[in-house]
């Protein structure tokens, strides 16, 4: 069933204006719900972990259930859910975990098609242990990771091997069980960073076959707070590093200094939105998932597959308009035949207008877009567009309308025609 938009919208308190929100990329507006629980937990139940009264004794319940709801949005168990600060903490943290494992003769594995929070942590642990970086390139043509590099690198039996689900700045959605395939045949850890991919598709930690996802709730209409999936077993081995006499039970033992309980409360909050779209507007996923007594495993794959197709419908739209505008140069995956490999975020050159004044301009329309590399350094360098001021990206999600990716083109044929 088609996603009713009234309705969706309704549920975004941001969206009652008249600005068209297409930073999704950076950060996507926050649902009705997840501000409602949020709110009802600051008044009712805040107040620090295992106390002996009823408001701790809450909190401690709410984040049980927040963390249950993860594991299922995750595909995995509630013991290998991790909460921090967001994705870029929790990875430095990880790979400081995973230091001891290396040493010099090592070699770790990232792409440049990644966002730096899945470079710089992985650069860094290299320099302080020794190790070897081994870089994966990607196609610039299509904006599509090169796996014939990647087996190359493989053939080093690389410790670690760190790649996105999908590109924050071309969209791209890499065949990550294909690629965690590949590495652990060759003895290396799979590390997934999930940020973009998650508003946009269905995740199933357990199906690619990786070791460690992490992800962002802001990335997909909730509170700033970052998930990280680690199999049970490497999180028991890995040594944490965390004040004493903190709780050294997984996954809490990763979890440093009081939780941040009104997150929690608006990640769980964001989750039951997700299950009702699926109840609302999702049909039923081809293959049943295993272990779902509460349904809701089933509920957020169907709300995913409603999202798709919405999404498929927006991307086709928007590239249809950018095209038509003249001068237009988009990067990335540009053949419609294989937009299933693509999400909604498009990252574009408009003649020798700097990006900067487009995004200046875009604004003056009630359009808001992101203007320079997002992070995404080493995809904007290879594209030879770092002293040039890098792209101009929009990026759809499920709440955005055809219309508001034709009030864009009107905006840039402007742009284009001063």
């Amino acid at each position: 069933m088609a996603l009713d938009l009234e309705r969706v919208r309704h549920q975004f308190p941001a969206l009652a204006g008249n600005a068209v929100f297409l930073d999704n990329p950076g950060g996507t507006q926050v649902v009705k719900n997840c501000l409602d629980r949020m709110l009802d937990y600051l008044i009712e139940a805040n107040a620090n972990h295992d106390g002996a009264f009823k408001t701790s004794r809450e909190s401690d319940a709410l984040a049980a259930r927040a963390r249950q709801a993860a594991a299922d949005f995750l595909n995995a168990r509630p013991e290998e859910v991790v909460f921090g600060a967001n994705m870029t903490t929790l990875t430095f943290h990880l790979s400081r975990s995973l230091a001891p494992r290396l040493g010099p003769g090592d070699s770790l594995v990232v792409t440049r098609l990644d966002h730096d929070a899945n470079i710089s942590p992985w650069l860094l642990l290299a320099r302080d242990r020794g190790a070897e970086i081994l870089w994966v390139d990607f196609h610039p043509e299509d904006g599509t990771l090169d796996l014939a590099d990647l087996d190359r690198a493989l053939e080093k039996k690389p410790k670690l091997v760190a790649v996105g689900y999908a590109s924050n700045a071309l969209g791209t959605i890499n065949p990550v069980a294909d690629i965690a395939a590949r590495a652990r045949a060759a003895g290396a850890l799979v590390f997934v960073d999930a940020v973009h991919y998650a508003p946009h598709g269905p995740i199933d930690a357990a199906a690619l076959g990786c070791d460690f996802l992490a992800c962002s709730a802001y990335k997909f209409f909730g509170p700033h707070l970052g998930l990280l999936y680690g199999r049970r077993e490497l999180l028991e081995e890995l040594p944490a590093y965390k004040v004493r006499p903190a709780d050294d039970r997984v996954p809490f033992r990763f979890e440093t200094g009081t939780p941040n309980f009104e997150a929690l409360a608006g990640l769980l909050g964001t989750i039951e939105y997700l299950e009702e779209l699926g109840t609302r507007f999702g049909e039923d996923p081809e293959a049943e998932p295993a272990d779902d007594p509460s349904g809701r495993k089933r509920k957020l794959r169907r709300a995913a597959a409603a999202v798709r197709a919405h999404e498929r419908t927006l991307a086709a739209a928007m590239f249809e308009t950018l095209q038509a505008i003249p001068s237009m140069k988009i990067f990335g995956l540009t053949d419609p035949a294989r937009f299933d490999e693509r999400v909604a975020t498009f990252s574009f050159r408009l003649g020798d207008v700097p990006p900067r004044r487009i995004a200046e301009e875009l604004d003056r329309d009630g359009i808001y877009a992101w203007d320079g590399h997002y992070y995404a350094l080493e995809t904007v360098r290879r594209l030879g567009l770092e002293d040039k001021g890098g792209m101009l990206r929009v990026g759809a999600v499920h709440y955005n309308t055809l219309e508001d990716i034709a009030r864009l083109g009107r905006s840039l044929a402007r742009i284009a025609k001063a």
